[in-house]
């Protein structure tokens, strides 16, 4: 039964959001009696729509929610920041819910039980939410995973997942080592014994075995590890684990045989043209609801620069495959910021960047203009961010695999801007490929929707602007 439970936490977020839905959707229901129960004529009324109303409720808060990254994998804050980003994402939802019943007048609740629902839906997805992380923080429920290996390779884990969070959902039984195979982790994480592979896996309850030895050539016990397949144990390469734990790809792990046969990098037509109809449907829609904020930015620019200086900037950025095309910004600097023709990482409190401009980078304002790139069909609305020439003839040279974040159309939003801050050297570079090559290799429609969504997270908290 343990072992069930174990097994189950693996999905402890899509859990958590369905619970969470629940609350919710309970809470309005809650709010509903507590406003009309006095009063059984609008009581009932009131109740003939309610599954529907609820709905509504639920996912408007569960959406500004996952806006704010509340449902993040590796999200690392304490009690106290879990409530303010839910506070925060409690009054986008109200928002929300302001414009949906200006929308669809039918879903209305009226402000007392829309007021009563989002008190009660707080306190009680608080409460819910600290409870469940402390219970998903418990060990016993846990996946174990036994790692293959005790070498460079295996020290991995040792040394780049250290942090609670990053082990959030698994834990660590032990380093095996195997015959030749060097110790480079700590002696007191490695397990010593004359058993069977899948007996000591039976002993330590092990649900998944890691396979992280430096030399796979002749050394793996392959018999041994079928035999704890057909025991229901998990046998994962290290870099899949990574990959999954981390939400990014480790570059000191990757080898080409790897990136051929592991699943990933769907580019067939249909899934092309899914991610194309995605792009024209969300840039149209930015394109109608933001086109008052981008002419207020036009008339600041001009405003502070005066006639004659340009409201756009238009720069020479690396694009799918390699070609080239011409991105589309606000003018965020001096138009005489690279006169001598050199080109330059942004660096923090940057000087050469005009006070509108300031202010425009720090809310991503600037990028705006981009959907028109996207709807030309040089840019997605999520994909690895275009690069200039300069630097990715650099970094191309420097950086193994870099040239394999070019087989998508580059993005307005992307994974490695949730999941990194802003880069402006070639170890940021080396380090945002991780997350870009897990995103080339990973995307689909509900990644590039998720993505999207908490990218308001970012623009909200200036997370990243330079």
């Amino acid at each position: 039964m343990l072992r069930i439970l174990r097994l189950r936490i693996v999905r402890w977020l899509l859990l958590l959001a369905l619970c969470e839905l629940l609350l919710l959707a309970g809470s309005l229901n809650v709010a509903m009696y507590l406003r009309f129960f006095l009063y059984p004529d609008d009581l009932a009324e009131f109740t003939r729509h309610l599954p529907q109303r609820s709905a509504v409720f639920a996912i408007v808060i569960f959406l500004g929610m996952l806006a704010l990254g509340e449902y993040r994998t590796h999200l690392r804050t304490n009690w106290l920041g879990i409530v303010a980003r839910q506070a925060v994402a409690f009054v986008l939802g109200g928002i929300g819910l302001v414009v949906v019943y200006y929308a669809i007048p039918q879903a209305y609740v009226g402000r007392g039980v829309l007021s009563m629902a989002l008190v009660l839906g707080f306190l009680t997805v608080a409460i819910f939410r600290i409870a469940f992380m402390r219970l998903v923080e418990i060990e016993a429920l846990k996946r174990r995973v036994l790692i293959l290996g005790a070498g460079d390779r295996a020290a991995q884990i040792h040394n780049r997942m250290r942090r609670r969070s990053d082990r959030r959902g698994f834990t660590v039984v032990g380093y095996l080592r195997c015959p030749n195979d060097p110790v480079v982790v700590p002696e007191q994480l490695v397990l010593t014994s004359d058993m069977p592979l899948h007996l000591i896996a039976a002993r330590y309850q092990v649900d998944e075995i890691v396979v992280g030895v430096d030399d796979r050539r002749g050394r793996l016990p392959m018999d041994a590890l079928l035999e704890c397949r057909q025991a229901g144990v998990t046998i994962t390469d290290l870099t899949t684990f990574f990959e999954r734990e981390s939400g990014r790809l480790q570059l000191s792990m990757l080898d080409p045989s790897w990136l051929v046969f592991s699943r990933g990098f769907n580019a067939t037509p249909i899934h092309l043209l899914g991610k194309r109809c995605f792009d024209l449907l969300a840039a149209g829609t930015m394109l109608v609801l933001f086109w008052p904020l981008m002419l207020a930015v036009a008339l600041a620019i001009r405003l502070e620069s005066g006639r004659g200086q340009p409201v756009l900037y238009l720069q020479e950025r690396v694009g799918e495959h390699g070609k080239t095309f011409w991105l589309y910004k606000f003018r965020s600097m001096r138009t005489d910021a690279e006169c001598d023709g050199v080109a330059r990482w942004a660096c923090q409190s940057d000087n050469r960047v005009t006070r509108v401009g300031r202010i425009c980078r720090k809310l991503r304002f600037d990028e705006l203009p981009q959907l028109w790139n996207v709807l030309k069909g040089e840019m997605s609305i999520v994909g690895p961010r275009p690069e200039r020439p300069q630097f990715v003839a650099d970094l191309a040279t420097k950086i193994r695999y870099y040239s394999l974040r070019h087989c998508l159309k580059p993005g307005l939003a992307g994974w490695a801007q949730l999941s990194y801050p802003y880069g402006a050297s070639e170890e940021d570079a080396a380090e945002k490929l991780k997350y870009d090559l897990f995103y080339v290799k990973n995307h689909n429609l509900l990644l590039d929707m998720v993505i999207l969504i908490e990218t308001v997270e970012v623009i909200l908290f200036g997370r990243g602007a330079r």
